[in-house]
């Protein structure tokens, strides 16, 4: 059997000489005091930095397995779902088997939430978490690494230079998938890489096409595929996105310069404001396993597309967005949500300002023609 040591993730009998890695870290010990004590650690952080490496190693002392830290972690994620959201539901979850495995495939709205608020809907109705598939660009300090191979997360190496290289890293990371399915375990995967920040959700056949690099030599038939594995569309719905402003800006640059260069620690600033910020309410809907007659991975694509959209919630927000749009009177919005939309719609720019909107009123356009198509 192939090693996967170098994308898997920890193993229990890993975890404490990993959380003792982190506890030793400079950089984790600097941002947890940054955290803990936002003002202290500017006038005294030898004393902030010397409290947080404590608060740390009483907080991980415990931790001796994967499942101790998601039993520790799930309590800081109730509190984020209590303090940052109006309320997380989910549906779906009866058309599952607790027993089986699932490769789940859902829409990408944010880095870190998907798959979190995803995992977290499996654990509170007694179903086992997933592992994640996070590209490598997320892997760009070894501390980020740690924590997220320590929380069941797999790399997918993307960066791999020329043909030859890029289509090895396909067939390890569909090998490496097939692998963890077939022991039992459940992944979950974005259905495009790099998040849609517009709010059009398409499935990018290339992934469904990477997921058969695997089973090539028994078959290359896509219905074939699909009664080995339990192919389960999700889709993820945030009524408001903590990171909307900022995409606006990158979707306004792209549109007017054709390109857009991130800042180094972009994506982690994408991550803390994605855990911290408000997100109104949250949605996940589950389908049921995918089986069919499939030619090709634009038909299957085509359906994980329908199931996906299909399954998105229909806030006020998304209603809000498409009347300003078109340049109606909107209206739609109450209280915290109103006050969250409206403030960060004003204080953008006006270019942005479309790009802002129209995050939010796609995903109500989509669901309608999805609708229309049926």
């Amino acid at each position: 059997m192939e090693n996967y040591n170098d994308i898997r993730p920890y193993r229990d009998d890993e975890v404490v000489s990993v959380i003792a890695r982190l506890v030793a870290d400079p950089e984790v010990i600097d941002s947890t005091a940054a955290f803990l004590f936002p003002k202290g650690n500017r006038w005294i952080p030898f004393l902030t930095r010397f409290i947080a490496r404590r608060v740390i190693q009483k907080a991980t002392a415990p931790l001796k397995s994967v499942k101790d830290l998601q039993v520790f972690l799930s309590g800081y994620f109730e509190r984020m779902v209590r303090t940052t959201t109006d309320g997380l539901s989910c549906v779906g979850l009866e058309k599952l088997d607790k027993e089986k495995s699932y490769l789940f495939i859902s829409n990408h709205r944010d880095i870190a939430m998907d798959s979190g608020f995803i995992n977290y809907a499996l654990w509170s109705n007694g179903f086992n978490t997933s592992q994640i598939a996070v590209g490598d660009n997320l892997f760009s300090q070894g501390f980020q690494a740690d924590l997220m191979r320590l929380n069941k997360s797999f790399v997918v190496v993307r960066k791999a230079k020329g043909v030859k290289a890029q289509f090895a890293a396909l067939t390890r990371t569909s090998a490496y998938i097939r692998y963890v399915l077939e022991k039992g375990e459940s992944v979950w995967i974005a259905q495009r890489e790099g998040r849609s920040k517009d709010g059009i959700d398409r499935t990018e056949p290339a992934i469904l096409k990477m997921f058969m690099l695997a089973h090539r030599a028994e078959t290359r038939l896509f219905r074939e595929w699909l009664d080995q594995v339990n192919l389960v569309p999700v889709s993820v719905s945030y009524e408001i996105d903590p990171c909307a402003s900022r995409k606006a800006r990158e979707l306004y640059m792209l549109d007017r310069y054709g390109q857009y260069e991130k800042a180094v620690d972009e994506d982690v600033q994408s991550i803390v404001e994605g855990i911290t910020g408000y997100k109104g309410r949250v949605h996940v809907n589950f389908g049921a396993p995918v089986r069919g007659d499939f030619d090709d991975a634009d038909s299957l694509a085509r359906v994980l597309d329908r199931e996906i959209v299909g399954g998105l919630a229909t806030f006020p927000t998304f209603l809000e967005a498409d009347a300003l749009e078109k340049g109606e009177f909107g209206g739609q919005l109450v209280g915290r949500v109103k006050t969250s939309f409206e403030s960060a719609l004003k204080i953008l720019p006006q270019d942005y300002q479309q790009h802002f909107l129209l995050q939010y009123a796609n995903q109500l356009r989509n669901k309608q023609k999805n609708f229309e198509t049926d």
